[in-house]
C-alpha cells in the first residue's frame, strides 16, 4: 500500500491592479473601479463593507492625488482579496517628510479645519493601516478591511 499526498487546500488569490492619472477624476475612477470589482468579488453594492472601502479608496486616491502628485506621474491603485477581507493599497511617487502619521496617530481636526479628515476616516473604518516606502522612490498607503465570504469560500 502506498502512501497517499496529503490534500491541501487550494487558496485563489484575487488581485485588481490600475494605475490612474493623478487629477482628481483619477481619484474618483479609482474610487468607481474599486466598488465595482468589490462587487465582482461578493461586497454587493451598497453593504457596509462596500461603503467602508469606497470611501477608503476615495481617501488614500483623493490623498495621492493632492499630497503624493508628482507631476507627469500617476498613482496605483491595488485590491487584494485576502480570506479575511480586503487589503487596499495606493502607491504614488512622493517621497519626503510629509508621511502621514502612524496607525493610532491621527490628530482629530479641529471643527473649523478644512483638512484633516480624511485619514481619521481610513483609522476608524479600516481593521489596520500603514504607511510604506517602496523602491523607486515613493510610498504606499495600505489599509485592511475584514469582509464576511460567508461559504463562497476564498
Amino acid at each position: 500500500m502506498t502512501a497517499q499526498p496529503a490534500q491541501q487546500e487550494l487558496v485563489t488569490v484575487r488581485m485588481f491592479t490600475q494605475r490612474f492619472g493623478s487629477t482628481p477624476r483619477g481619484a474618483r475612477l479609482a474610487r468607481h473601479l474599486a466598488v465595482r470589482q468589490l462587487h465582482a468579488w461578493g461586497v454587493p453594492y451598497g453593504t457596509d463593507a462596500s461603503d467602508a472601502l469606497a470611501l477608503i479608496v476615495g481617501e488614500l486616491a483623493a490623498n495621492a492625488v493632492t499630497h503624493g502628485r508628482v507631476p507627469g506621474r500617476d498613482f496605483e491603485l491595488t485590491l487584494t482579496r485576502l480570506a479575511a477581507g480586503v487589503r487596499v493599497e495606493v502607491t504614488d511617487t512622493r517621497t519626503g517628510p510629509s508621511y502621514p502619521p502612524a496607525f493610532g496617530g491621527v490628530g482629530t481636526p479641529g471643527p473649523l479645519d478644512e483638512r484633516g479628515r480624511g485619514l481619521l476616516l481610513v483609522e476608524v473604518l479600516a481593521d489596520r493601516w500603514e504607511v510604506m516606502d517602496r523602491e523607486p522612490p515613493g510610498k504606499t498607503v495600505r489599509a485592511e478591511v475584514g469582509v464576511d465570504w460567508g461559504c463562497e469560500g476564498h
